[in-house]
């Protein structure tokens, strides 16, 4: 008996580790696909300042400003729409595909509307690190 109450202590211990750390592993990850995706266009620190800007039309949007620019608040659906390539009234894009960052496992995530909806996780983590940035 006591060996089952342990395996079953042992084992809840072990999930919360695993949960404890996700959390580290997706913030890690969506630094990594920001230094690797966006950084050449957006810059290090999201100003539109990076390598590659001056040569772009139009310029990188600085995506620090995102929130400021929407009355305060972070417009994720948006967000996320225009890093998937979705850009209402724009049909040509300077955005870079990111059929990586689309594929593998999806969380189900609700915008705000109590609807979940089975998206990219790498998306979602990679928006939110974008949220993080706002000034």
């Amino acid at each position: 008996m006591r060996a089952v109450v342990f395996s079953g202590l042992g084992a809840v211990t072990l999930a919360a580790l695993i949960g404890a750390c996700a959390p580290d592993a997706q913030v890690t990850t969506a630094r990594s696909d920001y230094k690797e995706l966006c950084v050449e266009c957006h810059g290090p620190t999201g100003r539109g300042d990076g390598p590659l800007a001056q040569g772009l039309d139009p310029r990188p949007a600085d995506i620090t400003q995102v929130a400021a620019m929407n009355g305060g608040v972070f417009p994720k659906n948006r967000v996320m729409s225009h890093i998937y390539g979705f850009t209402p009234g724009r049909s040509e894009s300077p955005m870079p595909q990111f059929g990586d960052l689309l594929n593998g496992r999806t969380v189900m995530y609700d915008s705000g509307d109590g609807i979940e909806t089975p998206t990219p996780w790498r998306l979602v983590a990679l928006m939110e690190y974008v949220e993080g940035m706002q000034e």
